[in-house]
């Protein structure tokens, strides 16, 4: 169990680390060849330039500037002084409003910080039960509740402030929803055009055996939607497609490689081998084997194109459908399209960067299949994660240690090494356990077939915070009290091993503190310091740049990944919740988190990140029902604690705050997620008369003819046989059709005959 001393030298190392991290960035950011690593955001937007300071040759690699590494906090001031609304419109509205994040815990826990010291601490310092009880204890714990006597009347301290914490916090809750909720009504009514703001993505559209899958769209949309329905394009499955692209790209990648490594020694011709990595197979001459590959490629992929353009079963069963006006596409988003439920699906289209084109290709029908394969296979993952977590628990235990390895006995008793083992080691080990979780988690989320970018990193941040709820948060608690109180629980009648766990559950403040510092401080450290894109970016220079171009897509800006980097957060918000009224000690170090995680991803997303998409705030909600958890956890875990503690006449009075959360939840939820979730008609018409007026011969048409096309598919010569060709307008009285029947539509044909007559035709009658 870590002491006061453990946590001090965990402290110093982390507060080590991040210094050095922070120097080494004040540091490499000066530097010229550096410049596109620390500022690649300014060079997407064509606003700076790389740094020329003339003169030597040096100077084009190296600031000779002494002046400037005076100013080698000044990131800091620059970091802050932009205002929100420069921000909004510099990164977008999901950038701004992710900071709002780290805000909402400052606000939060400076208050109950302040008030938990004032109050509950000298209260529990106070008391001497730690000193005569049985259990493994720290000076640390005796600032918790663990150090009150059973059934003593402070605990009405403890009630009161829990009271005075959730009603500030939803307090914070309720302003920061409205402000969000405003912003997002703001950027929505002075956005530019988009092509999303026209478009519904349809789905699950029933076949038909006498029209194809477009020619059934434009059918189905001019009748039910004849004065708004504009153009559209159907899907495709280029998936195989894509893949050969991107095989190509890669091998290209090579072939620049070898070519500039003989253009700089022209006297011997490159080699590689055939195999594995480069590493197996037979000798070859690089450049010829790259070019002979890239022509392979190149053939294979003109037949999957002509494959795709002459296939019908190449087109999927949905398509992006625009409208002339943002209300026509609204109606039709939020609206039921057909009397059967389950076919002619509509939802607002993601703009046409967030499109995951490789799940527009799976069968509607197998999604539901899908989710609950991802759904047992999500829960199994959380049951074998235990087993590293327990792990890790047990390097915080030293009896554990020194049983399973009794030579390590005379080390581990070191003062410096027990220190460094109880509390650095277990934080660290808990971190790099987790590494390899988002991606395991972003994999199951595109199984389940989610079809924009923005989605399923919503939804993997969703299972992140599940898993980091039962497994990082609950089993330590469990795991590491069951550890650290394994005596106590085998010499205890089975009556007390309950109050056992309710004194032992406030002493896993410590690990959590040691983990706080590691990933809070030293980890947001080092992702300013871009340790790996900067050692990528220089690679890649040296190997593979040729021009600007090149050097270009040599950057590697990023993005704030949403999907790991917002439940880490939340596991902060449930730490500081939880333990505010039972271990307050642990405040200070959530707070420095979010104050010192809100400049430098402040930073960040002014300088470096390129966010992929914009759902203008949409995954707000989450982040308020994500909180809201937590206050509701923390509230309950402090009922379970004090009825472990005696305090069992309190159970009526705590009782009450979980359910005035949740009724809070749901008036916030009522009020202010239809925002988030639905376009109100008065705004879409608002909009789209103000553009009538301003732009009266604006070509729509043209303008979303080929947003929806698949990426592999644009500047291609033969484009156009992938989008709708634009028609001379009629007035008709029908709607042309090549159905026989009157399925799926309320407007008759009139061709009965035993052929189907041509769309040409069809038209070319109508208007005799």
């Amino acid at each position: 169990m870590a002491t006061i001393q453990d946590i001090g030298l965990s402290a110093a190392i982390n507060i080590l680390g991040a210094v050095v991290f922070l120097l080494a960035f004040a540091f490499l950011r000066l530097q010229p060849i550096n410049d596109r690593v620390y500022f690649p955001k300014w060079y997407l937007k064509g606003a700076r330039e790389s740094p020329s300071h003339g003169g030597t040759f040096v100077r084009k690699f190296v600031n000779l500037d002494m002046r400037s590494y005076l100013k080698f906090l000044s990131w800091m001031a620059a970091a802050l002084k932009m205002p929100e609304d420069e921000l909004i419109s510099h990164s977008g509205l999901d950038s701004a409003v992710y900071l709002r994040i780290y805000l909402v815990g400052i606000k939060i826990f400076a208050p109950i910080s302040v008030l938990a010291f004032i109050v509950l601490v000298p209260v529990n310092w106070t008391n001497d039960t730690l000193q005569f009880s049985k259990v493994e204890h720290s000076n640390v714990d005796k600032l918790s509740i663990s150090n009150i006597p059973v059934g003593s009347k402070r605990f009405i301290a403890h009630l009161a402030m829990a009271y005075v914490f959730t009603f500030w916090t939803c307090y914070v809750l309720l302003r920061e929803y409205g402000i969000v909720a405003n912003m997002r009504l703001r950027f929505l009514s002075s956005e530019k055009r988009r092509p999303d703001q026209f478009t519904v993505l349809a789905r699950n559209i029933p076949p038909d055996p006498d029209e194809s899958i477009s020619e059934l769209v434009e059918h189905f949309f001019l009748v039910n939607h004849p004065d708004h329905y504009l153009t559209h394009q159907v899907v495709y499955n280029a998936n195989k497609l894509a893949k050969l692209v991107k095989e190509k790209a890669k091998m290209q990648n090579w072939l620049d490689y070898y070519q500039l490594k003989f253009e700089r020694n022209a006297s011997k011709r490159p080699t590689t081998k055939t195999g594995f990595l480069g590493c197996f197979g037979t000798k070859v001459d690089a450049i010829e084997y790259y070019t002979s590959e890239i022509e392979r490629i190149e053939n294979e992929e003109a037949e999957e194109r002509e494959k795709i353009v002459k296939d019908p079963k190449s087109v999927v069963p949905a398509a992006f459908v625009s409208f002339r006006s943002r209300w026509g596409a609204a109606v039709c988003a939020q609206t039921q399209q057909t009397s059967n439920p389950t076919v002619w699906l509509t939802e607002w289209a993601p703009e046409p960067r967030d499109v995951y084109w490789d799940n527009l290709s799976i069968p509607f029908v197998s999604l539901t299949v899908r989710r609950l394969i991802v759904a047992v296979a999500f829960f199994f993952l959380n049951f074998f994660y235990v087993i590293p977590i327990a792990f890790v628990q047990s390097l915080a235990n030293l009896e554990g240690i020194e049983k399973a390895a009794p030579f390590l006995k005379p080390l581990i008793e070191e003062p410096t090494i027990k220190s460094f083992i109880q509390g650095f080691l277990p934080g660290i080990a808990l971190k790099i356990f987790l590494i390899l979780l988002p991606s395991i988690l972003m994999f199951m989320s595109k199984v389940e077939g989610l079809t924009s970018i923005s989605s399923l990193e919503r939804r993997s941040a969703s299972k992140y915070y599940i898993f980091i709820f039962f497994n990082v948060f609950l089993a330590s608690i469990i795991a590491g009290s069951a550890l650290e109180q394994l005596k106590s629980y085998i010499h205890q009648s089975a009556n007390e091993i309950p109050r056992t766990i309710g004194e032992a559950i406030p002493m896993k403040a410590t690990f959590f503190i040691t983990y706080t510092m590691v990933d809070g401080w030293a980890g947001v450290a080092g992702e300013i310091l871009r340790l790996k894109p900067l050692v990528i970016f220089h690679l890649k220079n040296f190997f593979l740049v040729k021009t600007e171009k090149d050097r270009e897509e040599a950057m590697d800006p990023g993005s704030i990944g949403f999907d790991s980097s917002e439940p880490q957060i939340q596991l902060y918000f449930l730490l500081g919740l939880v333990y505010a009224a039972v271990t307050p000690f642990l405040l200070p170090f959530v707070l420095i988190f979010f104050g010192f995680a809100y400049v430098v991803y402040r930073h960040q997303i002014i300088n470096v990140y390129n966010q992929e998409y914009e759902s203008a705030a949409a995954f707000w909600p989450s982040v308020h029902g994500r909180i809201i958890t937590a206050l509701i956890v923390s509230q309950l875990l402090l009922l379970g604690l004090l009825s472990t503690k005696g305090a069992g006449q309190s159970t009526p009075v705590l009782l009450v705050l979980p359910v005035v959360t949740f009724y809070f939840h749901k008036y916030c939820k009522n009020r202010y997620e239809p925002t988030f979730v639905k376009c109100p008609l008065q705004e879409a018409m608002k909009k789209d008369t103000l553009e009538r007026a301003r732009e009266p011969g604006f070509d729509l048409k043209g303008y979303l003819m080929n947003a929806y096309i698949h990426p592999v598919f644009k500047g291609d010569e033969d484009d156009e046989k992938f989008s709708i060709t634009d028609e001379p307008e009629t007035e008709q009285v029908l709607v042309a059709t090549k159905r026989q029947s009157r399925r799926n539509t309320p407007v008759p044909s009139k061709y009965n005959g035993s052929e189907s007559p041509s769309l040409p035709d069809i038209v070319n009658d109508q208007r005799l």
